[in-house]
């Protein structure tokens, strides 16, 4: 059977999916000082970074249009599935059900599932990783939906952030707190919910104590982790993601580690030199 993965812009693409055509990537619009950025292949994230911090407001995203995804839908594939962020986080999940429905109208029959990736980034990437896997071993339509929506439930993502800029700018965290935080070096640990939302997990001062309490949480949560695949998205701070790739081998076997760029969306939110991982 032929299939197509439609992933929302802040779920990062292994190289290999790029040239792909059951790939396709949906792009989020982000918003600094009143200057649109698609996030999209011509994404630069240094400028990006560089508009941010000069900007006293918070960047904002923009999801994708249904049309927009009731054009990536329609296509010659036989079953489709749409990978978005969080529901919690961006109204992508909806607009993408929308986009369904709308090709639905008139093809009916089409077979299209929208998952929640209750999760961003490279969560929304090992998503897609398991769609390919369950339609490359025959599975039947539904029987991908189940594997997938059972291996959401079971996925865990976390955040390490350098930089609390961001979430000084959109509220959560006041001012003074900010300057007191980032004059002690205090580095917030984050994670998931179940439903999505994001969610303080610990701190600590200085970033590499933060990226090996993240760890710990990591290693905690992660149950059978020789057969499952991890992954690290980081923002502008490589060397960073590969000492803790090596850190998680050190402390658990894995089937596979991978690492990847944060495009646009994932960079909002990680600012520069976050780091996240899904697994």
């Amino acid at each position: 059977m032929s299939y197509k993965v439609v992933i929302d812009s802040c779920g990062e693409l292994l190289d290999e999916w790029k040239q792909d055509p059951r790939f396709e990537s949906v792009a989020l619009t982000l918003s600094v000082d009143g200057v649109n950025i698609i996030d999209d292949e011509t994404f630069d994230q240094a400028d990006f970074l560089k508009r941010v911090a000069e900007c006293p407001e918070c960047p904002k995203s923009a999801c994708p249009s249904p049309e927009r995804y009731m054009r990536a839908f329609d296509c010659e594939a036989e079953h489709v599935y749409a990978v978005t962020l969080s529901a919690e986080l961006s109204g992508s999940y909806n607009s993408a059900v929308l986009g369904k429905n709308l090709l639905q109208e008139d093809h009916p029959d089409r077979q299209i599932h929208i998952f929640n990736s209750k999760s961003a980034s490279v969560g929304q990437t090992l998503i897609a990783m398991k769609i390919q896997e369950c339609e490359e071993a025959g599975l039947p339509f539904e029987q991908v939906i189940e594997t997938v929506d059972a291996y959401i439930e079971q996925q865990h993502t976390f955040f390490v952030l350098d930089n609390l800029e961001t979430l000084r700018k959109n509220g959560r965290l006041s001012k003074v707190k900010a300057l007191v935080a980032s004059a002690l070096k205090i580095k917030p640990v984050m994670g998931s919910t179940e439903e999505g939302a994001i969610c303080q997990l610990d701190q600590a001062r200085g970033i590499n104590k933060a990226l090996v309490k993240m760890a710990q949480a990591i290693v905690e949560k992660t149950a059978d982790s020789e057969q499952k695949v991890l992954a690290i998205s980081h923002c502008n701070c490589h060397e960073r993601a590969i000492l803790l790739k090596n850190a998680l081998e050190e402390r658990m076997p894995m089937k596979k580690i991978v690492i990847l760029d944060t495009a646009g969306v994932s960079s909002m939110y990680a600012n520069d030199g976050g780091v996240i991982v899904a697994v």
